[in-house]
């Protein structure tokens, strides 16, 4: 386990890792609408008398999760809390600090820790820090690659009929993907839109595969498979697309994805 213990004896889980950019670019990119909405989903960033008290995450339908600022130190850190994700289980702090470091890069920590003294709900953190890694492997690629540009997401979803390997298996090898290894580039087979590029990252705790694309237009694509706790596995992509003709791209690219995805993994006959 990767839980700690402060003084206190809160329990948390804490993330470091360096990326490109200036602080004020950094920042750009972790605490603003614009920024989050890059790399991470569509995001607003609430605003009351001239200060920022929220950021509002849209992770797709139903799924919408509101945190509220509790510390705001611009470009340095910043800090939201957020009720648990399950009912009854306790609220969850996150803390963002930037710091600066030789060469035009920066290192971001990010601690996220919970209201509790027991280790009852240690598997809520464990699974905010997993859940969040294929994330800020984009945000490393937005900075290194994409950092200030235009951006537009889409994130489309389909129902899987299988298992969660089952359906992580369907998808890669539908996509030609079956096997993949980071550093190597890739283009999907005939029948499928558009997609080719370079493996970034890949897991299969949980199932998950991030694309550096040049086609259809340069972003990424992030494959994936979700759902609700205990819920039905779900299929996901996650296109993030950057430049000027960003949003034309993926206006035009989406319906294609839906239409294949939902030909590969249709909605399961009501009983």
């Amino acid at each position: 386990m990767n839980v700690k213990t402060d003084p206190s004896g809160r329990r948390y889980v804490e993330t470091e890792f360096e990326v490109l950019g200036t602080p004020e670019e950094v920042w750009q990119a972790i605490a603003t609408a614009k920024g989050f909405s890059s790399w991470f989903a569509p995001t607003e960033v609430e605003q009351r008398d001239g200060k920022s008290v929220a950021i509002v995450v849209d992770l797709g339908p139903g799924m919408v999760i509101r945190t509220d600022i509790t510390k705001w130190d611009p470009p340095r850190m910043y800090a939201t809390e957020a009720p648990g994700w399950i009912p009854g289980s306790p609220a969850m702090a996150s803390e963002w600090t930037v710091e600066a470091r030789a060469g035009g890069s920066c290192v971001i920590r990010i601690v996220q820790s919970l209201f509790a003294s027991t280790d009852e709900w240690d598997n809520q953190l464990e699974s905010a820090k997993g859940g969040f890694a294929s994330f800020l492997v984009i945000l490393r690629l937005y900075l290194a690659h994409f950092r200030g540009q235009h951006s537009a997401v889409t994130q489309l979803r389909a129902p899987g009929g299988g298992t969660d390997a089952e359906n992580w298996e369907d998808l890669t090898s539908s996509l030609g993907l079956s096997g993949m290894k980071v550093g190597q580039r890739f283009t999907a087979p005939a029948g499928s839109p558009p997609l080719s590029g370079v493996i970034e990252y890949v897991t299969d705790e949980p199932f998950d595969a991030l694309l550096r694309l040049d086609q259809p237009a340069p972003g990424v694509a992030a494959l994936g498979i979700a759902g609700y706790p205990g819920g039905p596995s779900m299929v996901a992509m996650n296109l993030y697309l950057y430049g000027d003709k960003a949003d034309t791209t993926l206006a035009e690219v989406t319906p294609r994805w839906e239409a294949w995805l939902q030909e590969r993994f249709p909605m399961p006959a009501q009983s």
